[in-house]
């Protein structure tokens, strides 16, 4: 993969590094936080090679890359003129409460992942190594506990750090305060981790309640210190700022962390870990099964960060989960079911390299390349996942499995699901994940996934499970060959001739291009129109013999925002060839610096042997401009 090119595309695809608000990455994905999302062509990513999909949630716009996400993140960050941290605050416009919760939420969990991860996953080791007989009273073990307990332990600085950058207020000053919050100094008055004992501050009674692996009460912190700075920025005369601004940060939001702030968040968090112990106690089974069930419906829409707070808040005060993690193991491996069952069953040959490449990463632990890259374009298939995830999560759930570190669960990690008492938890891990596979594996070989044998050439077609191909293949009657005439009076040129290398390298499929000698653009097919963008530059067509088609008016004229474009027809409309599609002031187009170009592309050009084409220099309306065959 040519990551310096995929940068590239994608930079051009958001709209460009001036549209970029924030920009970080997680596991699989790119998350950008946008200024305007209307200036991102959603269309030319998903059909991007290197993007498995394209997801929008919590205020972000979120590429899925896949294992590789680093890399496609260190070469767009190499491109950018602008630290990402620069644009932290984010876009003005105003969203949903949902939305900016979720959004915040990813933004200062997603960084600290890793070392609780890490850690996590040392204690986890250990946990094993105990279990197997290992010198507890040793120094290597001492010290690897420590190595363990430490990114948890300092959570609440990490916490600090990220939700200042987020927040867009002072990092340091953050960490300060929450470094008063873990100082030896303060947690020496504590006599009991959870028990409330009492002191006084400046003549205030204090709480004294344990800081550390805490989670709610540095977010109230990080939010007053938030808006304690900003008062004092636009109150303190410019020549003391320097001086008095972080002093009052200090002395105001620290002491009402110590007596007001903290111990709210404590108790909050307390009333959170008995909620969860007596959901637990009544109903044990429900959430590892919803869990299983929905894990991959959570993951679409981004909601699975929204679950990070309550999983280290009882990691924190019990030493484990049970709201994820045992439900979390049989859907990832349910997902990698899946994936090998539809390697196992397709004879396409790119479906077969992606299934079993994304289905082996799923079952190791991580998801989102399979999720996007096969079971969510085959929905018996999504469907397969989610009985499979539901039925492993309900055998977990009856046995009352746990999770005793922060990981993402699969083979790699179960270690994880280790616990003090011995091997029993781990085994009952064990078997939901087998369950959970073969559920799935079954379901989708014998019911979720079908292969069309009549009528096929050398590669049967893949469908859904419902007859219909998943490839958008020519239907039984269609032809052999379906002839695209042009769309518009100018000179017909190779894709080769415009200056765009997605379109000349064919990135999105092969085709031909128009240099446009009039305003009006034509259907090449009969069909349907599939998509109008909504700046109505460019317009999907699905013609009648299969083919998926992409009329593209000039370069870069996205950035019009659908200035000088009338659309002449709607989504789902039926058009024949020659109806007209879309008009276009070219003269005005031109003018603003914009290469009116068009090119004509087949995206689903895969699916064809052969895309031949019939036209050179002028042409008008109709003119045959290329043939596509099987």
């Amino acid at each position: 993969m040519d990551f310096e090119k995929l940068a590239d595309i994608i930079l051009g695809g958001i709209g460009g590094e001036e549209n970029i608000a924030g920009f970080t990455h997680c596991a699989t994905r790119l998350r950008f936080t946008l200024k305007d999302e209307g200036k991102a062509d959603e269309q030319l990513l998903k059909s991007t090679k290197g993007i498995l999909g394209v997801a929008k949630s919590g205020g972000q716009f979120q590429l899925i890359i896949g294992n590789e996400v680093a890399k496609a993140y260190a070469a767009i960050q190499g491109k950018l003129k602008n630290q990402p941290a620069q644009a932290a605050e984010g876009p003005k416009k105003k969203r949903k409460p949902a939305e900016a919760l979720f959004d915040f939420i990813s933004a200062v969990f997603t960084p600290v992942l890793p070392a609780i991860i890490g850690a996590g996953l040392v204690k986890s080791v250990l946990a094993v190594a105990v279990l197997l007989g290992i010198n507890t009273e040793g120094n290597t073990y001492y010290f690897l506990n420590l190595i363990g307990d430490a990114p948890l332990y300092f959570l609440p600085v990490m916490l600090a750090f990220t939700g200042a950058k987020k927040l867009g207020c002072n990092q340091f000053l953050a960490v300060s305060i929450a470094g008063a919050m873990l100082h030896p100094n303060y947690t020496a008055l504590i006599t009991d981790a959870f028990t409330l004992n009492f002191s006084s501050f400046l003549g205030l009674p204090v709480t004294l309640a344990t800081y550390s692996s805490s989670v709610i009460p540095v977010l109230l912190m990080l939010v007053a210190l938030k808006y304690i700075e900003a008062f004092l920025e636009k109150y303190l005369p410019k020549m003391i700022k320097f001086f008095f601004k972080p002093l009052l940060c200090l002395l105001i939001t620290a002491p009402l962390t110590f007596i007001v702030l903290g111990p709210l968040g404590f108790i909050v968090g307390v009333g959170i870990s008995n909620g969860l112990n007596l959901l637990e106690s009544y109903a044990g089974w429900l959430v590892p099964t919803l869990t299983g069930a929905l894990f991959p419906l959570m993951i679409t829409a981004g909601m699975h960060y929204g679950l990070v707070p309550f999983m280290m808040q009882s990691i924190a005060a019990k030493g484990f989960e049970t709201i994820a993690g045992p439900g979390n193991l049989p859907s990832n491996i349910a997902q990698g079911a899946a994936s090998l069952a539809v390697a196992v069953r397709t004879r396409n040959k790119e479906l077969k390299q992606t299934a079993f490449t994304t289905g082996t990463t799923a079952v190791l632990g991580i998801t989102e390349p399979a999720l996007f890259a096969v079971t969510l374009k085959f929905k018996k298939v999504l469907a397969c996942v989610m009985i499979g995830g539901g039925f492993g999560g309900l055998y977990a759930g009856i046995m009352g499995t746990r999770c005793y570190s922060f990981c993402s669960p699969g083979l790699l990690s179960l270690a994880a699901y280790v616990g003090p008492d011995g091997w029993g938890n781990l085994i009952h891990s064990c078997i939901s994940m087998v369950i959970a596979f073969v559920v799935t594996f079954l379901l989708v070989l014998f019911w979720g996934f079908e292969e069309v044998s009549e009528g096929a050439g050398s590669e049967a077609e893949i469908t859904d499970g419902g007859g219909k191909t998943a490839g958008a293949r020519a239907e039984a009657k269609q032809e052999e060959t379906e002839i695209l005439v042009s769309p518009a009076v100018g000179e017909a040129v190779p894709l080769s001739s415009v200056p765009d290398p997605t379109f000349a390298q064919e990135i999105l499929g092969k085709g031909m291009a128009i240099r446009p000698a009039c305003n009006e653009f034509r259907s090449p097919v009969d069909g349907t129109v599939s998509m109008i963008f909504p700046t109505k530059h460019a317009v999907g067509l699905k013609s009648q013999g299969g083919a998926e088609i992409i009329i593209h008016i000039g370069i870069d004229t996205v950035q019009l925002e659908g200035k000088y474009f009338t659309a002449a027809v709607k989504e789902g409309q039926a058009v024949k060839k020659g109806d007209l599609l879309i008009t276009c002031q070219l003269d005005q187009v031109s003018q603003a610096g914009y290469n009116t170009i068009t090119p004509v592309i087949v995206t689903n050009s895969g699916e064809y042997k052969e895309i031949n084409p019939l036209a050179s220099g002028q042409v008008n309306f109709g003119d045959d401009l290329f043939a596509i065959g099987k």
